[in-house]
């Protein structure tokens, strides 16, 4: 054998043990990423239903509603909470405007008066 022939396997022998060390810190990532795809499943899985109806309040808790919105809907604001069917309808009899984008009058089939 040459010395050649020596150097080339040892650069070989070197390349295999840098892929080991790739294909380790590869699989390393993979883990890590299958957690947290299976934490953001979890997730998904344990977010409440969302609700059919919502009443948007003003600036604190005590304020009176603002909106009704249909549930999902994407104008409501962050101070809205579900409520249900009989009480979208009885806020919109007391007053409560309907949202103009998700129309939850027109889905309740409420008729105003």
């Amino acid at each position: 054998m040459s010395d050649a022939n020596v150097s080339r396997l040892a650069l070989l022998r070197f390349l295999e043990e840098v892929q080991k060390r790739d294909l380790e810190r590869t699989r390393r990532w993979i883990a890590v990423e299958e957690q947290r795809e299976a934490e953001r499943q979890r997730g998904m899985e344990a977010r409440p239903p969302v609700p059919d109806w919502l009443l948007e309040r003003g600036l604190n808790a005590h304020s009176a509603p603002v909106y009704v919105h249909v549930g999902g809907c994407w104008n409501a604001g962050k101070r809205s909470a579900g409520v249900s069917r009989e009480q979208a309808l009885r806020a919109l009899a007391e007053g409560v405007p309907a949202c103009s984008h998700c129309r939850p009058d027109t889905e309740l089939g409420y008729v105003d008066g």
